[in-house]
């Protein structure tokens, strides 16, 4: 019988670009997502991979464990990384997406917490609600 494996716990994916990222094969990740619209290795154990010669624009990364990561100068700005732990990640250089503060990723880095995404704002829908008229304007 299997045993139960908890929500948080990150799982080993049977796929085969997640095996290629495990193992280093850049062409072979490389080779695999060519086919695919989406990479989704969401909630997966991706510790110590090197992702600066991956392309990043079809990973799903959101509550990956990617403690010790490389992610030295790349663009993670398009990236959904909710829920992801970066804890120890090399990431000088890195663009993160705007919705993570840089808090939220000191805190990732330095103890392993999970990132935490800002919700979009939705005070432009009622900025007029909250405008003061100008005495001068009326």
């Amino acid at each position: 019988m299997p045993i139960p494996q908890h929500a948080g716990t990150p799982r080993f994916l049977n796929d085969e670009a997640f095996k290629c990222l495990r193992v280093g094969d850049v062409d072979g990740y490389h080779r695999n997502a060519a086919s695919r619209d989406v990479v989704d290795l969401s909630g997966s154990d991706l510790r110590a991979t090197d992702f600066r010669r991956i392309d990043l624009s079809k990973l799903v990364l959101k509550n990956a464990y990617l403690r010790d990561v490389d992610f030295r100068g790349c663009d993670l700005r398009h990236l959904d990384l909710e829920g992801a732990s970066l804890h120890n990640a090399k990431v000088a250089g890195a663009y993160f997406p705007e919705s993570i503060t840089s808090g939220e990723i000191q805190l990732s880095l330095i103890h392993g917490t999970r990132l935490r995404a800002k919700k979009p704002s939705h005070a432009a829908d009622h900025a007029a609600d909250h405008l003061i008229e100008h005495p001068s304007a009326q």
